[in-house]
């Protein structure tokens, strides 16, 4: 099958399960989307037994998608620039020093937490596995995806405050989370025995701090570009040039695309909107990028949902990706219990701020997609199974109660308060 027609059958399942979703369902629709693709996952193979011949070909289709290669290089630098350009820089200066923290500190606390518990829990069923392969899983598994959850938490009226702060943690902390995941694979590719902290931090630095000097300069390059422009068409097309031209340079200058996509976002969602261009333009940028984020979050989430055909297990990796889950909450509830600790004499926190950003942080398509570009000789046998499990598990159990859990505790707030 052709791209076109993968494409095509692709953007019409995308439309089918949306409609019938939003018209009987009624699930927040990446939820909703992902939902209905496993229960047709399911059901294809269980046709299989029957038709051999149809589910094998819904699978060889599901494995000519290189969903890394589609995701990476292509999906997340619009899906960040999306998410970036709709975060209001003002709210986000005074939440500013907490998500700074949890996406940096928080995200690399959460790596080594969940390298440990996992290196030990995959010795304790005989897998030997190296401590350095198991710091790759935790960095690919620490990045959590605000796209479903923020949808639910809006329709639960959360504080303004709170709602910056889980949108610009989980924004940046993508970023962080593949310059770890890159710094440490660059390392391996150097040798295990070569691997230093001095030659860890400088490629950190190189990737992390480059990416953010860049994204900046890019984004001043298109608000220069916006402020010049006239018509909505042109200032379109110049965004779509940040986001495609910027992230392929960034790539070739080897910084983060990622981080550089969130601050151009930033840039160009306020300063580009608020000083370079017209109320028509505004209107018409934001409902281009509404849409595009829209689209591909259908597409993305669908094909997670269909992942499930190609992802081989077995018991053991279930029962090991069952206990992970245990372990990749405990990880970020400590990951975010010690910032909100340190910081709650300077700044306060809404009530309930560990619980909702513990359980409101849902892994997504970046950790499936990390985890399917590693190396066979990296236990990527391993880790992409007990990654899908975790995945599976965030989106729809955490996905489909955090809404009740913020309504709870919001309500108690409000009890305490009064």
């Amino acid at each position: 099958m052709d791209t076109y027609r993968i494409f095509t059958v692709i953007i019409t399942v995308c439309a089918l399960f949306a409609y019938i979703n939003e018209r009987y369902i009624k699930l927040t629709p990446a939820i909703g989307l992902m939902v209905m693709s496993l229960l047709s996952s399911v059901l294809i193979i269980t046709f299989g037994h029957l038709i051999p011949s149809f589910s094998g070909a819904v699978i060889h289709g599901i494995n000519s998608i290189d969903f890394h290669a589609l995701l990476m290089n292509i999906m997340l630098s619009f899906l960040l620039f999306a998410g970036a350009i709709h975060v209001d820089a003002q709210h986000l200066r005074k939440e500013g020093m907490p998500i700074a923290i949890l996406a940096s500190i928080g995200t690399i606390m959460s790596t080594f937490i969940v390298a440990s518990l996992v290196y030990f829990l995959l010795s304790m069923f005989h897998f030997q596995v190296h401590y350095i392969y198991c710091l790759l899983f935790g960095a690919l598994i620490s990045p959590t995806d605000p796209i479903a959850v923020m949808a639910i938490l809006r329709r639960e009226n959360i504080s303004r405050s709170l709602d910056q702060m889980i949108s610009g943690e989980s924004l940046f902390n993508d970023g962080v989370a593949v310059v770890i995941f890159l710094t440490i694979m660059e390392a391996i590719s150097g040798g295990v025995d070569a691997i230093s902290f001095s030659s860890v931090s400088l490629l950190f630095a190189r990737e992390a701090l480059g990416g953010l000097l860049y994204g900046c300069c890019l984004g001043y390059l298109g608000f220069f570009a916006l402020r010049s422009a006239s018509s909505y068409q042109v200032e379109v097309l110049i965004t779509l040039a940040i986001v495609m031209g910027g992230y392929t340079l960034a790539q070739m200058i080897h910084v983060s695309g990622p981080l550089a996509m969130v601050v151009a976002g930033i840039i160009t969602g306020n300063k580009g909107r608020n000083s370079a261009l017209s109320p028509v333009s505004k209107d018409y940028l934001s409902k281009f990028w509404e849409l595009i984020d829209e689209i591909l979050n259908a597409v993305l989430f669908l094909l997670m949902g269909f992942e499930m055909l190609v992802v081989k297990m077995n018991n053991v990796i279930i029962l090991i990706g069952l206990i992970s889950i245990a372990i990749i909450l405990l990880a970020r509830w400590v990951s975010v219990a010690f910032p909100v600790f340190l910081l709650k004499y300077r700044i306060k926190f809404e009530a309930g701020s560990v619980a909702i950003l513990t359980w409101g942080g849902l892994r997504g398509g970046l950790s499936v997609a990390l985890a399917l570009s590693l190396p066979t000789d990296m236990h990527k046998d391993e880790f992409v199974p007990i990654t899908y499990i975790i995945v599976v598990f965030s989106i729809i159990v955490q996905g489909l109660t955090i809404g009740k859990m913020a309504r709870k505790l919001q309500g108690r707030s409000k009890i305490t308060s009064g």
